[in-house]
């Protein structure tokens, strides 16, 4: 026997010689559960350092005194958001006893629209309105219009809206690529698309390699919709960095993060922060070697990327191109311009897509399936998608394609001059990430908040970024902003270390924060914020 074998049996018979056989039994079982719980404990998808923190975290609320200090901190960061969003003039809270007449309520709907200060038609604004002309407005209510009363759900009754949902569907799979295999569905939005590419890959690894404790590997930078796709589905999420310089996925970092309970890789084209494209080939690469699907998320500059070429702009492959790509999701209500609430999950195989649906074959009410999140759907985004990316036609995304990326390399290209400022990578499409290492960066964003410009503020670094839209390409636009970003720049560096105020601070201070649940309850208090409506006085309603 083996030197080490004998030391193993000997400490066993040590500890049973002489034994009783309920003694026995005690033991061994304390020792498998004790072996159970510390495997539990070490072998979890989260680091023991991550659960430490947050049970120390957790604890320390439980200190009275802790527990006072924070409540009185959220009371107060909550006064402030209801304060800033709450609306002057009335609130209805209960139904009128006799219904408003068409012109009250058109009345009382341009009020609403009119709210808020920022100049949104003027392009202003960084990403959120990406088109906006009053002749294609006209065409996509009067289509809503035609087609609001119906409801995909019920394809023997309203099946002219369903052909225009495949329609749109095999348009967009044949712009990214996709073979005669290629399929997907139309969603609500990017979250949708993603949490669907998700659920696929899910069911899929549960149901082909019995995986119970699925996880998926993808880029710090990727969308958070993947996070919220993870809570819901109970996948845990395996964050890879990004490298400092590019901000493209660290390839070797993510293959390292690969393992048997790994169900999707994820890569961006191009993600969000800052408008970076990872190496989706050398990703699929990965896909191909371990056999594990790949997702693209193109949802921001999807509809973008795929014209590119035709533009005149080169782009590194992204698409159903690529062996290994196995799902797309792009938002045509982004740069497809179509309404809001449209998107696209795209599949390179219909037994992925097949992982994606909802079906249940016991229920009394009869058997019944769905291919996303919503039962009903409304059809008539889905005929507004359809008549818009009619109307546009290839040559017309063309077009507009080459006014948004000539606008955003102009926009990039001048504030690379601007000293004390950095851009974030290379752009690949439309957005600009900007740094600086002489200032807080978040000092140039409330001054430009202050000239009526919004922009986005990120964090792990500090930055702000612009989501350049075809609302940046109307005449004087593009040199307004970088007029202004200069001018604000040279007023900050005649007194770079001056502190942050207002609510660019709170960007700052977040990021300083260890805890990370208290942020969380910050941001709880402004998605309330957001539903507030006064309390009446004399029902206390």
């Amino acid at each position: 026997m083996e030197p080490h074998l004998r030391m193993v049996t000997g400490s066993i018979d040590r500890v049973f010689t002489g034994r009783q056989p309920w003694q026995i039994v005690a033991i061994t079982t304390t020792t498998v559960l004790g072996t159970i719980w510390i495997c539990q404990v070490l072998f979890q998808e989260e680091s023991l350092y991550k659960r430490a923190k947050k049970k120390v975290f957790k604890l320390a609320r439980l200190i009275p005194a802790v527990r006072r200090k924070v409540d009185a901190e959220i009371e107060k960061i909550n006064d402030g958001f209801i304060k800033d969003i709450s609306q002057k003039g009335n609130y209805y809270t209960e139904l009128p006893n006799d219904g408003m007449s068409q012109e009250e309520i058109l009345k009382n709907v341009d009020e609403y629209l009119d709210l808020g200060h920022y100049r949104w038609k003027e392009g202003y604004i960084s990403g959120a309105v990406y088109y906006y002309n009053p002749e294609l407005i006209k065409l996509v209510t009067e289509v809503y219009g035609k087609a609001s009363y119906t409801n995909p759900l019920h394809p023997d009754v309203f099946p002219g809206v369903c052909k225009m949902e495949a329609e749109v569907v095999r348009m967009t799979a044949t712009l990214f690529h996709g073979g005669s295999s290629a399929c997907g569905t139309m969603t609500t939005g990017g979250t949708e698309s993603i949490m669907m590419a998700c659920k696929a890959y899910r069911d899929y690894a549960n149901d082909q390699r019995g995986i119970t404790k699925p996880n998926m590997v993808l880029p710090a930078t990727a969308h958070t919709g993947f996070d919220k796709a993870a809570k819901y589905l109970g996948i845990y999420t395996k964050v890879v960095p990004v490298n400092g310089k590019t901000t493209e996925v660290d390839i070797v970092a993510m293959e390292r993060a690969i393992n048997r309970n790994t169900v999707m890789l994820v890569g961006s084209a191009p993600n969000f922060p800052y408008g970076t494209m990872d190496d989706i080939e050398a990703i699929a690469a990965l896909g191909r070697k371990y056999n594990i699907p790949v997702h693209v998320d193109a949802c921001l500059g999807g509809f973008l990327i795929v014209f590119m070429k035709r533009a005149g702009y080169p782009v590194r492959p992204f698409d159903f191109s690529i062996p290994g790509v196995t799902s797309i999701s792009a938002d045509t209500h982004k740069y497809g311009f179509t309404p809001k609430g449209s998107s696209v999950i795209l599949y390179s195989e219909k037994v992925y897509r097949h992982y994606q649906y909802t079906v249940t074959t016991e229920w009394p009410g009869g058997v019944y399936g769905s291919p996303t999140v919503n039962g009903s759907r409304a059809g008539g985004v889905i005929a507004a998608t359809w008549a818009t990316m009619m109307n546009f036609g290839l040559d017309g995304y063309v077009e507009a394609t080459k006014r948004i990326i000539d606008t955003t390399r102009y926009i990039e290209q001048e504030l690379r001059t601007i000293k004390n400022l950095f851009i974030f990578g290379t752009p690949a499409t439309s957005v600009i990430g900007i740094g600086s290492r002489d200032f807080d960066i978040f000092l140039l964003g409330g001054e430009l908040s202050n000239l009526g410009w919004n922009l986005n503020s990120l964090q792990f670094p500090s930055g702000i970024h612009i989501c350049v839209t075809y609302m940046h390409t109307e005449a004087g636009v593009a040199d307004k902003f970088i007029q202004d970003v200069r001018t604000k720049v040279a007023l900050i560096m005649k007194n770079p270390t001056k502190p942050v105020e207002g609510k660019m601070a709170i960007y700052g201070v977040a990021q300083s924060v260890p805890d990370r649940e208290l942020i969380g309850d910050f941001t709880k208090c402004f998605i309330d914020s957001m539903y507030y409506t006064p309390v009446d006085k004399k029902t206390g309603k």
